[in-house]
């Protein structure tokens, strides 16, 4: 996360000390009403609130509250159960301002509540804002509790108290590379299988230019952007666990390697190996340009990014039709006996909380398992069969001639099935051939060797038992810092590197850093 300008810091600051202060005094009461889930089945009407993200994107004869999905989960699920399900918009840019104003006020806020950031939900849990919905699952969710599986319900505990329902991600596969094939091919060269020889190819993309793209020739594209830098790094890192490993991108720095990823990327930079203003590319808008006009030979990505109708793969063919990308496994972790060592993301998605203050805790509980059950989760996220998709060998296919009326109606759709993080078909492998078939059917073989490279070697996140503090506390300063230290470590002259390093690094241990690696070893025992 950024800052721009010290006024804004110095706001967001205060905001949060507020919103810690309110939340105590907003979500602490209503206790017995709340832990009873309640009256559920009394027979009175009862309206349970859902948060629900809005994108500014509603087609125009829809509300983001009101339309297709809204209507559909009020007929099968409210209906049946006495309840009116009543959305409550959140602007998704705004979704953690917007959650604290919430929270702290009781009356207000929506039964049920969600957010990504683990932080947030620490800190919500730990001020006794949340419902500890744990004997509620056992009792009003079933099928919500075989849906997600213990696995994934531990991401929702703290100290052994269920305080999130954690929505299950579909997919775990994370990042891929890619090479042109087709620059291999003109230099008789096989695609690299270890760091060497990624390197020796790279050198020889720069010196025979195989792409014939003169000084706009980048043999490895590169930005300030994890999809680019934690590839490599984690080729480098050893994991803390077996295969396991801390969880935030920030932690990196505290790992066994890291300073040989930065002397790596240090020597790639002053060959003039990789994309020279990558520390200007946060967003990866420079990278993909260079990607789709053809002047990259090597990059890494999120595993699906550029395959995406109108992405880089698709402009990449249009503006170089005889190229050919190809993914590739290059990197080796010399920690790790040699493995291709990547990360993947942990099996959850959002943490879906209910309010300490809500007497709907029950409801909410019974309308999570609703979604869970049967092929609830199908119609929120395909619509109808015959007119949104087809069945094909079990699996939802979108229709190709499907009217914009019926594609108008799941504009919501993954913002509504809050449960699942993807599409959670069964199992990983019918998963992921449901994930490929979503995508243009020219990019579905090449997605599909992708995810094989993205699915090997991989490294998931640790699950503690309890909040990291120093993590709720330092996060935002190191995030920063570790721009930083890979901005700084990698321009810096190969004779300045080593003190470079320490000097960088010196500096993330007296921002946190210290605190932190001692509170997470303290953690792993």
């Amino acid at each position: 996360m950024t800052r721009k300008g010290s006024l804004k810091k110095l706001m967001g600051l205060a905001l949060t000390a507020v919103m810690g202060v309110s939340l105590l005094a907003g979500c602490g009461s209503s206790d017995t009403k709340s832990a009873e889930g309640g009256a559920a089945g009394d027979g009175k009407r009862v309206t349970l609130k859902v948060e629900l993200f809005d994108r500014g994107k509603t087609p125009s004869q829809y509300t983001i509250s009101n339309n297709f999905i809204s209507q559909m989960i009020q007929k099968n699920f409210g209906d049946p159960n006495n309840i009116d399900v009543q959305f409550v918009p959140v602007q998704r840019s705004e979704e953690v301002t917007k959650l604290n104003v919430l929270m702290a006020s009781a009356s207000d806020v929506p039964d049920i509540v969600f957010v990504y950031d683990s932080s947030v939900f620490y800190r919500y849990a730990q001020q006794g804002g949340l419902t500890d919905v744990g004997d509620l699952i056992n009792q009003y969710g079933p099928n919500l509790k075989k849906f997600l599986g213990e696995d994934t319900l531990k991401f929702g505990q703290v100290e052994g108290q269920q305080f999130a329902i954690p929505g299950k991600r579909a997919i775990t596969a994370r990042y891929s590379s890619f090479i042109r094939q087709d620059w291999l091919d003109k230099l008789g060269m096989p695609a690299p299988q270890t760091t060497d020889e990624l390197y020796n190819t790279l050198k020889a993309f720069k010196e025979k230019d195989p792409g014939q793209v003169g000084s706009q020739n980048i043999p490895m594209g590169f930005a300030l952007a994890p999809a680019s830098y934690e590839p490599l790094i984690y080729s480098f890192i050893k994991p803390i666990a077996g295969d396991k490993t801390y969880a935030q991108r920030y932690e990196l720095p505290l790992h066994e390697g890291f300073k040989e990823s930065m002397q790596f990327l240090n020597k790639l930079y002053n060959e003039g190996l990789i994309s020279k203003d990558f520390s200007l590319d946060k967003d990866k808008t420079q990278l993909n340009k260079d990607i789709a006009n053809g002047n990259t030979g090597f990059f890494s990505e999120d595993v699906d990014s550029i395959f995406w109708p109108d992405g880089s793969y698709d402009l990449l063919k249009t503006n170089k039709p005889d190229s050919n990308l190809a993914p590739v496994d290059a990197y080796t972790n010399a920690n790790a006996d040699g493995k291709h060592i990547k990360s993947r993301y942990g099996s959850n998605g959002m943490y879906i909380m209910i309010p300490k203050s809500s007497e709907r805790a029950a409801e909410a509980i019974k309308y999570l398992d609703w979604m869970a059950s049967d092929k609830n989760l199908t119609a929120i996220y395909d619509g109808v069969e015959g007119e949104n998709y087809d069945l094909v060998d079990g699996i939802p296919v979108a229709k190709a001639d499907a009217t914009q009326e019926a594609k108008d109606r799941l504009f919501n759709a993954g913002d509504t099935a809050i449960i699942s993080n993807g599409k959670n078909l069964g199992d990983q492998a019918m998963n992921e051939k449901a994930w490929i078939m979503g995508f243009p059917p020219a990019n579905q073989e090449i997605l599909k060797k992708a995810l094989e490279v993205a699915n090997t070697d991989t490294v998931g996140p640790i699950v503690f038992s309890k909040p990291i503090q120093a993590e709720m506390k330092y996060s935002t300063a190191l995030t920063d810092k570790l721009d930083v230290i890979i901005v700084k470590t990698a321009m810096a002259k190969p004779e300045e590197f080593d003190a470079v390093y320490e000097k960088e690094m010196a500096d993330y241990m007296s921002l946190g850093g210290s605190e932190l690696k001692k509170e997470l070893e303290a953690a792993e025992q």
